[in-house]
């Protein structure tokens, strides 16, 4: 094999495809490696740890073909003290490769590629969607930190996935908190549901591009197809709650607040909430108005109180500050609602005019 390729090319392309390499010790090798092929169908590097995938296409000149494998740590090593401008060259020969950039040279040992396992494709071509690749890394952003970060119940550390009626709805949950969002799709025929784990769709969503994607899946695998390359993700083998049972029906008060000063204000009363991470909210349809509380034995205590939009009848709840928080990089709304069902039931909180979002978090013991 010998290739050249821009450096900011090769740069980009091995802080991609080092993400999907195993990072931990392994009896295989390979897996912590990243393969450079050079053929026909031009140059490409692959990487996967048999959970998630890459195979990434690369603008480059090739001379003569071949396959390598390169451990990613050398390679990320390596990326990262290039500099942008001029090519490097990667020449294979025997069990080393060499890479040379400007005046340097680098003679690294190679890693059998031979036992290098195949990235697998979804089976059924009919349950594909497209739809821009910003509105999904977006949508993996924003919900995988809701799922669990146990491994107890798998189906709760994943991204519970359905496709239905041209709308494509993700739901992420640990038990206390609670996140749905939904993206409208322009071919309305594809069904299907899946469970993606969290930490592959964040993986993923750090490498997709922002234009158009293909995404298809069968019942072991999803893939996401792009033209710079192909991204997969093993899933999830497990069946969901059904999440809508605890989604109250009613509410007893709602509170419409700017985002602005809910943040603010909340971030304020943190620094004298307890070690439970506790904030006490109130509303107050008389006045008008929606407060936080929170009280540590050890600092003191703060109260903040903000004008709001109230109706219903008034009502105390706790909550742990870090979900109430985490609701609002969901949304990007000028104003939120909360609503609330009565002591010991979960609160909605919702954007105003954005209907895609649905935030519930349970409440604490008072």
């Amino acid at each position: 094999m010998n290739i050249s390729i821009e450096k900011k090319e090769f740069s980009d392309a091995v802080y991609k495809v080092s993400r999907f390499a195993e990072r931990k010790n392994t009896t295989l090798p390979v897996l912590s490696s990243i393969l450079i092929i050079a053929g026909h169908d031009g140059i490409k590097m692959r990487a996967t740890n048999l959970e998630i995938g890459i195979d990434l296409k690369l603008e480059g000149k090739y001379i003569s073909d071949g396959v390598v494998a390169i451990p990613a740590a050398v390679l990320q090593q390596i990326a990262g003290t290039l500099t942008q401008e001029g090519n490097i060259t990667i020449e294979h020969t025997g069990d080393t490769v060499s890479l040379m950039s400007g005046t340097g040279k680098s003679l690294i040992k190679t890693v059998p590629y031979d036992d290098f396992p195949t990235i697998p494709f979804p089976e059924n071509p009919k349950n594909r969607v497209v739809l821009p690749g910003v509105l999904l890394k977006n949508l993996f952003t924003s919900i995988a930190p809701c799922a669990s970060s146990s491994m107890v119940r798998p189906e709760l550390s994943s991204i519970y996935m359905s496709i239905e009626g041209g709308v494509l709805t993700a739901v992420a949950t640990d038990s206390f908190r609670l996140a749905e969002k939904k993206i409208p799709l322009s071919n309305k025929g594809t069904q299907g549901k899946f469970l993606i784990p969290a930490k592959n769709a964040l993986e993923i969503a750090q490498a997709l591009p922002d234009d158009d994607i293909i995404m298809s899946f069968d019942e072991h695998q999803c893939a996401f197809v792009a033209s710079q390359g192909m991204f997969v993700s093993r899933l999830t083998n497990a069946v969901y709650p059904d999440y809508r049972q605890i989604i109250p029906k009613e509410s007893i008060v709602e509170a419409v607040v700017l985002r602005k000063d809910f943040e603010t204000a909340l971030k304020r009363t943190t620094i004298f909430s307890d070690a439970f991470q506790k904030v006490k909210i109130s509303f107050n349809p008389k006045k008008n108005n929606f407060s936080f509380f929170a009280k540590n034995f050890d600092i003191g205590e703060s109260s903040e109180t903000l004008s709001a939009n109230i109706s219903g009848s008034p009502l105390d709840l706790s909550f742990n500050h870090r979900y109430l928080l985490a609701a609002l990089s969901l949304t990007t709304t000028e104003s939120i609602s909360l609503l609330a069902a009565g002591i010991g039931r979960p609160l909605i909180i919702k954007g105003v005019g954005d209907t895609s979002l649905l935030y519930l978090v349970s409440p604490m013991n008072q």
